[in-house]
């Protein structure tokens, strides 16, 4: 017994690493696609390129490692099933379910290690995702303006005519860096240029002129020609480091900082609403008061500042959620490798295929069922439709039941998805009334 445990289990290795290979080469490929507009614009050194692909590995094998699980057991079980180990194993009075236990022992390990993969690993390279990624956007800064487009960054907004990639023209600058009023430059031709490691940009422009109102006298109209004018952006790397070292998003969070973002903002929401409940009796209580124009100033006044607490109340109320959501999500597909042996096995018997197309081809709509439900219950989530722990797990609670209905069905010897046989009835259309072969009935 134990050494046919150890084989179903050991018949799983390389399909699953295959598989793990295939699909996380087809999500490699999809990124691929994303990333060369922006790669062969940018004209990107070649460690920056495999450093964006390397930290975006993670994510690819948040998503294939349980598809290859699916893949793995479909195939594990189907080619069992194809080499008639399957009959064997059943004849000699051995119930197929009673091998598993090692299966199951290393998929709840697997399980584990995708848990804390998800919670730690993961978020700290979508971390450093995004700031590469930010850095990239103002890797040679010509490529950032887009002709015949208004283009922002920091305190200047630019638009061009032409952009040639070393020349900029008819260029119009609005620069709100030194006054409330935007001074306007116009002139025929520019480029920027890249300083300071990354840390500033100068665009210089030549042949324009500068329009220009005085901020102490709004009157004064001011216009200046030149033949050569220069503005200095400075601090962009220091504006990118404040978000390396600031800000996360809920995806960027580990388990703890999700836990801790999640306590203080519950904390600021209880707050919230015990102000907005205080404003309302005031409010209540200063509508009471004789009319005057005093008390209309502070009618208007409390209802300002309760408009105020109530619109911060349900920002956090949605922050809430989408933090929740992010907490259930990541053990919600940890656990869907459990979920996904379940199913795989009784679909491996059924289908009874070899082929790893076809295998992959089963395990695809299975997975992309599963993704689009998980994905549907994210939004519903964050709309305040349905409470997060049930948007996230309602997958694979119904995962589950179907599994439960499939291993049924196999131990009942009910053939609900015969692929073989669904093939060769495709393969011949024409000839309905011949019989199955042999071989596809047994």
């Amino acid at each position: 017994m134990k050494i046919l445990k150890r084989y179903i289990l050991k018949e799983h290795i390389s399909p699953f690493l295959i598989s793990l290979l295939v699909v996380t080469f087809v999500l490699l490929i999809d990124r691929v696609i994303d990333l060369l507009n922006m790669i062969i614009e940018k004209k990107l050194p070649i460690q920056t390129v495999v450093e964006v692909f390397a930290l975006s590995l993670p994510y690819m094998l948040a998503l294939s490692i349980p598809m290859a699980v699916l893949v793995a057991t479909i195939l594990a079980f189907g080619r069992m099933s194809v080499d008639r180990e399957i009959i064997a194993i059943k004849s000699s009075g051995v119930n197929v379910y009673s091998m598993l236990g090692p299966l199951l022992t290393a998929a709840i390990l697997l399980c584990g290690l995708m848990v804390y993969f998800n919670h730690w690993f993961l978020p700290n390279t979508n971390h450093r995702l995004k700031n590469l990624m930010l850095k990239i956007a103002y890797y040679k800064p010509m490529t950032i303006i887009k002709e015949n487009e208004f283009t922002t960054f920091m305190d200047y907004t630019v638009f061009t005519k032409g952009n040639n990639d070393s020349l900029l023209t008819d260029v119009l600058i609005y620069d709100r860096s030194q006054s409330r009023f935007p001074r306007t430059v116009f002139a025929e031709t520019g480029n920027v240029i890249q300083m300071d490691n990354g840390n500033s940009l100068q665009i210089i422009l030549n042949n324009g002129e500068m329009h220009e109102r005085n901020e102490k006298e709004p009157g004064k109209y001011q216009k200046t020609s030149f033949t050569r004018y220069v503005i200095n952006v400075r601090d962009i790397g220091n504006q990118t480091d404040f978000f390396e070292t600031g800000y996360r998003s809920d995806r960027e969070m580990t388990v703890i900082q999700l836990i801790a973002s999640l306590k203080s903002n519950k904390q600021e929401l209880a707050s919230k609403n015990e102000e907005v409940n205080n404003l309302e009796q005031r409010l209540q209580f200063t509508k009471l008061s004789p009319g005057n124009y005093a008390r209309d100033v502070e009618v208007r006044r409390l209802q300002a500042m309760k408009l105020m607490a109530s619109d911060r109340a349900k920002e956090l109320n949605d922050l809430i959620r989408s933090i929740q959501v992010e907490f259930h999500k990541k053990f919600a597909i940890s656990f869907a490798i459990i979920i996904f042996i379940l199913v795989g096995v009784p679909l491996g018997l059924m289908t009874r295929t070899s082929g790893i197309g076809m295998a992959f081809s089963v395990s695809s709509v299975i997975f992309l069922v599963y993704y689009v439900s998980l994905n549907g219950g994210e939004q519903l989530a964050d709309k305040g439709l349905m409470p997060p722990f049930m948007a996230m797990w309602l997958s694979n609670i119904v995962f589950l039941i179907l599994s439960l209905f499939l291993i049924y069905a196999s131990i009942k010897e009910k053939r609900i998805l015969d692929m073989p046989t669904i093939m060769w009835r495709l393969r011949h259309l024409r000839s309905k009334k011949t019989a199955l072969p042999h071989e596809i009935v047994h």
